[in-house]
């Protein structure tokens, strides 16, 4: 394989991806301690040439347990019985992890309150008002 295709223009080059084969947990009848199955997917988004800046700083912010500290993202793959499967859908989760990444998050726009927010928020001050100015009042006045 050459790589992971993320969308035209931006592929993860097989160079910049480690690979490695472990034992994965769970039942699996007589084969699950003598084959490595599961698939553990690495990827150094910091020190990576082929992913635009934008791209890396939006992956090096998110909070994950799959990205460390030096900036390496790590994603496990067991859900099958079969290696090339495993293999596969690693591969898949790091392309959607990726492809996430490059969509830009929409600016907030900041918004003014209406008109008649404005004159329902000055009417129940006036009411409140009142409400205080009447209180030491006796009630024949």
């Amino acid at each position: 394989m050459s790589g992971i295709f993320i969308k035209r223009g931006l592929v993860i080059p097989q160079a910049e991806l480690g690979e490695s084969f472990v034992r994965s947990s769970g039942p699996g009848g007589q084969n699950v301690n003598k084959v490595a199955s599961a698939v553990k997917l690495s990827f150094d988004v910091a020190g990576s040439p082929s992913l635009p800046e934008p791209v890396k700083t939006r992956l090096l912010a998110i909070s994950d347990s799959r990205l460390d500290t030096s900036g390496v993202i790590t994603i496990t793959a067991q859900r099958f019985r079969e290696q090339a499967r495993n293999r596969a859908d690693a591969r898949g989760r790091l392309a959607e992890l990726v492809l996430a990444a490059t969509i830009a998050p929409k600016p907030r726009l900041a918004t003014k309150p209406g008109r008649a927010r404005k004159a329902r928020r000055t009417d129940a001050k006036t009411r409140r008002g009142r409400i205080k100015k009447d209180r030491g009042r006796p009630a024949w006045d």
